[in-house]
């Protein structure tokens, strides 16, 4: 029986299961909470359902990038697992660059069904969630000392110019390093791509296709990103990134005829 057949066994999807109802549950307990709470310091029950609705309808779409990402990873760790990681605190970005990372380190090479082992399946499954748990565990030690800091606070005087604000630069940090990473894959298929050449000429290889579709992703998200800078399409923002990866699937399948 192949390691992904084990990985897909009716047990891992009720462990699995279990966990994302466990987690499901909570999420209902504190809607009904929070809602009764709005309810009892005098919030307008009318603009509450209407948040209830609207939230919802943009988690849809947003979702659907999630889902292509369960999808994606089924076929090399299994259902059950990416259905977990995805369901919970994992990240679409973060999962599939982190799997293919400790798949790579690991010796299995690229991420893929061929290549899995059950040792490699074992420590893909431990750095995908140990690398990521550090969020939840620094908001049970620092989250409440953290809000009393922010209830406490009192008003300041504006910052000179040149001074540090730590929320810009938190977020600069925070494109930095995606910006790293985005890199470090592109560079990877550069290298591949320009490795291919033979005699000073430049040849087509299949590193050429991982490029051509990550142009036509940064496309799409660039027109998304026009749409909502320009034309004040603020909703928007929430399906950028599903938008741009079913763009880029999409044109994943006519360019590999292609090239």
């Amino acid at each position: 029986m192949s390691v992904i057949s084990e990985l897909n066994r009716p047990v891992f999807y009720l462990i699995c299961g279990g966990i994302v109802f466990f987690v499901a549950v909570i999420c209902v307990i504190f809607a009904v909470r929070a809602y009764r709470a709005g309810k009892a310091i005098g919030m307008d029950v009318s603009k509450m359902k209407r948040a209830i609705v609207a939230s919802a309808t943009f988690a849809v779409l947003p979702s659907v990038g999630i889902l292509l990402g369960v999808i994606a990873l089924s076929g090399s760790l299994g259902t059950p697992w990416p259905w977990l990681r995805l369901s919970v605190i994992g990240a679409l970005h973060y999962e599939t660059q982190v799997a293919e990372a400790a798949s790579e380190a690991v010796g299995a090479g690229p991420l893929s069904a061929s290549g899995m082992t059950a040792e490699a399946f074992s420590t893909i499954a431990l750095v995908m969630s140990v690398c990521i748990m550090w969020g939840m565990v620094f908001s049970v030690v620092s989250c409440k000392a953290y809000s009393k800091k922010l209830l406490e606070r009192k008003p300041q005087k504006k910052k000179k110019e040149g001074g540090l604000d730590m929320m810009a630069f938190g977020d600069t940090a925070m494109t930095a390093m995606f910006i790293g990473l985005v890199s470090t894959y592109i560079g990877s298929y550069i290298g591949g791509f320009v490795s291919g050449g033979e005699g000073g000429r430049f040849r087509f290889t299949g590193s050429l296709l991982p490029l051509a579709v990550a142009l036509v992703g940064a496309l799409a998200m660039g027109a998304f990103t026009w749409f909502r800078e320009k034309k004040k399409a603020e909703w928007i923002d929430g399906f950028s990134v599903a938008g741009s990866m079913l763009i880029a699937m999409t044109a994943a399948i006519f360019l590999g005829k292609v090239l």
